[in-house]
């Protein structure tokens, strides 16, 4: 696993239940400005085995981003609704009302 990865999973670890943040905050809060892909590629790489919540990183629309095999799309929904992230009519989540407001670290 790469230095950056384990930036990026350490920020992702820092979001609360009940809050999402999107890619290129966690890319900012990583360390890593500029490079929300970089952010989607690291969650992208995660071992089944880890308890990072990938599911709480959202892409800056406020939607969950599209994938390859829609039922981690479905599975995605169903987990952040489980902590009480309501969606609208639009499949989008209002970022000022849940987006995770991160103290950067000392």
């Amino acid at each position: 696993m790469t230095r950056s990865y384990e930036r990026i999973y350490a920020a992702v670890r820092r979001i609360p239940r009940g809050r999402v943040a999107t890619y290129a905050q966690i890319a900012a809060v990583a360390g890593l400005p500029g490079q929300p892909r970089r952010v989607g590629y690291a969650l992208s790489a995660l071992p089944d085995d880890q308890s990072i919540p990938w599911h709480r990183v959202v892409n800056a629309r406020g939607e969950i981003s599209t994938r390859a095999q829609p039922e981690f799309e479905r599975l995605q929904r169903a987990m952040l609704e489980r902590e009480g992230i309501e969606f609208d009519s639009s499949d989008r989540i209002s970022l000022s009302r849940f987006r995770w407001q991160c103290r950067q670290r000392q």
